[in-house]
């Protein structure tokens, strides 16, 4: 049930979800891998809304450099732990949101433990070896995975749903070669949010989730266009179901 503090403070977002909607995100438990670009926007907009329990993972130190796309991240908390600086953010930006922050980094050894409980994983990283980690372990646990990644003025994002959909190896069979990539800070703000409204959408049953398609950002034309995506039978990772 929702107390008076949760109905006044959520009143404009109850307008379109509900009061039961509003109570689904409250008793929702949500990972997110990553505290940067990404993981500032999809956290600091899973906090506003009200998910009752987020824990995030990250093993980085705030740098200069992460500041322009950053925003969980400010001047004085260079040389800090990511996960920290995130900490201190978002208790203050929503103080009734169960936060759990893990220093480490995330591996085939600790991925289950780190995962935990949760009902939902938010990929923001910046590496796809990591993201199939995470796939994999979605896979294994029933656990839906909300994959975002940025270059520049690009982005994409797709929803995944365990037995259900195409998981990331189906989309993505081979992970594109490291590197250091270029972002816009405001296109890392505009791909997390659109996986924050995924998420948001998940739990409370609303609209038409990102699943079997893949939606793809182009900032520098102001465009948005999709296309469908298939399970690969032979997928290494889900083609078992």
């Amino acid at each position: 049930m929702l107390d008076a503090y949760e109905l006044e403070r959520y009143e404009r977002q109850i307008r379109v979800l509900g009061e039961k909607g509003q109570e689904k995100l409250k008793a929702a438990r949500v990972f997110v891998a990553g505290t940067g670009g990404l993981g500032s926007s999809v956290a600091l907009y899973l906090a506003v809304a009200g998910i009752g329990s987020l824990t995030i993972a990250d093993n980085d130190v705030v740098e200069l450099s992460n500041l322009n796309r950053q925003v969980l991240h400010w001047d004085r908390d260079v040389g800090e732990s990511k996960v920290q600086s995130a900490y201190e953010k978002l208790s203050q930006i929503n103080p009734r949101v169960d936060l759990k922050v893990l220093n480490e980094t995330i591996g085939e050894d600790n991925v289950s433990r780190l995962i935990g409980d949760t009902d939902a994983v938010v990929d923001a990283l910046d590496n796809f070896q990591t993201r199939y980690i995470l796939n994999k372990a979605g896979l294994r646990r029933g656990i839906p995975l909300f994959h975002g990644a940025v270059h520049g003025f690009n982005g994409q994002v797709a929803t995944m749903i365990p037995r259900e959909t195409a998981c990331l190896r189906c989309i993505f069979p081979s992970a594109p070669q490291p590197q250091t990539f270029p972002v816009i800070g405001a296109t890392a703000g505009i791909i997390g949010a659109i996986q924050a409204t995924e998420v948001i959408k998940y739990f409370t049953g609303t609209g038409e989730l990102l699943v079997n398609k893949l939606l793809f950002y182009d900032g520098e034309r102001m465009e948005f266009y999709r296309i469908d995506v298939q399970v690969n039978p032979r997928c290494p990772d889900c083609g078992v179901h």
